[in-house]
């Protein structure tokens, strides 16, 4: 446990919403876009958008959704577009290295330039570093592997995994992402939002259920928001996947703001169950309090 974080017994870290966060005018969301809600739309659209970019960019995305190499008629079916249209944008996403091409098969893979762009912006987040030794402290004290998280509108994107020592390693690698409605560490990122912006953001989504006890509306996400906000955390057990167990709790800036989550994550095995509430819950907590006060957030006084 970090031992600048106060008592670990004074548990419920009250986050308090944002009053001065505007309501985001999302549009629903189109697939020809993406899963992400979009900004809202300029008022010169027409004339600024570049439909052949947003095409070159999706091929990027649909290739990298996959997780597997893809052949163009692929691609073309998922895009709506013809077989000649998408090998011209994969001609030139190849010959620029954001994509690789199989050889003998004529699959297409992300390319190797697709790395530089990922790390670039990884490396500018600060946080990162910042985080990065208290989840390595978090990691050694509960034998758990410890992860960092912010939100991309709709999901939960990974941008730090520190891995357990013993066997139980974790599926979430930096890069990974979840939606945000099904997961505990996105019920703590969606704290920030209002109720009309969490509608707006959520406008025409489906909630496709991951196991039993995923939200299946915003209304039942807004009560799962609202206890993570009450209570600081969120203990979960079979929440994003059956027979997995997470313990997850914020970062928060020097403005009040939730900029990120952190939790610690594996199969039940990994875990003492008994302690979910106990030991796994202050370490958890004492560490996000930890980070947050880097990031030069000072806790009300209670």
């Amino acid at each position: 446990m970090c031992n600048m974080c106060g008592q670990s017994g004074d548990l419920n870290m009250k986050l308090k919403p944002k009053a001065n966060i505007p309501d985001r005018n999302l549009p629903e969301n189109d697939s020809a876009t993406g899963n992400a809600a979009p900004e809202a739309v300029h008022k010169n659209h027409a004339s600024y958008f570049v439909p052949g970019l947003q095409r070159g960019l999706r091929v990027l995305e649909i290739v990298a959704a996959a997780g597997r190499p893809l052949a163009i008629a692929e691609i073309a079916n998922e895009l709506g577009l013809s077989r000649s249209s998408v090998f011209r944008l994969i001609y030139t996403l190849r010959h620029m290295g954001f994509l690789h091409e199989t050889e003998n098969t004529r699959l297409v893979t992300l390319g190797p330039r697709v790395l530089n762009i990922g790390f670039a912006y990884l490396a500018s987040k600060d946080i990162i570093e910042l985080a990065r030794p208290d989840l390595e402290l978090l990691r050694d004290s509960t034998g758990v592997s410890a992860h960092l998280a912010i939100r991309d509108e709709r999901d939960v994107l990974y941008l730090a995994c520190v891995q357990t020592r013993s066997g139980f390693l974790s599926n979430m690698n930096v890069g990974s992402r979840v939606p945000a409605y099904a997961s505990p560490m996105g019920w703590i990122l969606l704290a920030d939002l209002s109720a009309s912006a969490l509608h707006q953001l959520f406008l025409g989504q489906t909630f496709r259920p991951l196991t039993d006890q995923t939200p299946r509306d915003v209304a039942s996400l807004a009560a799962r928001i609202s206890e993570a906000l009450s209570n600081g955390y969120v203990v979960s057990r079979g929440v994003l996947e059956k027979g997995g167990s997470s313990v997850s709790a914020p970062i928060i800036d020097k403005s009040g703001k939730v900029v990120a989550a952190i939790n610690i994550s594996g199969p039940d095995s990994a875990f003492n169950l008994a302690e979910m509430e106990g030991r796994y819950r202050n370490e958890v907590v004492a560490a996000a309090r930890h980070i947050s006060a880097k990031l030069g957030y000072h806790r009300p006084a209670p």
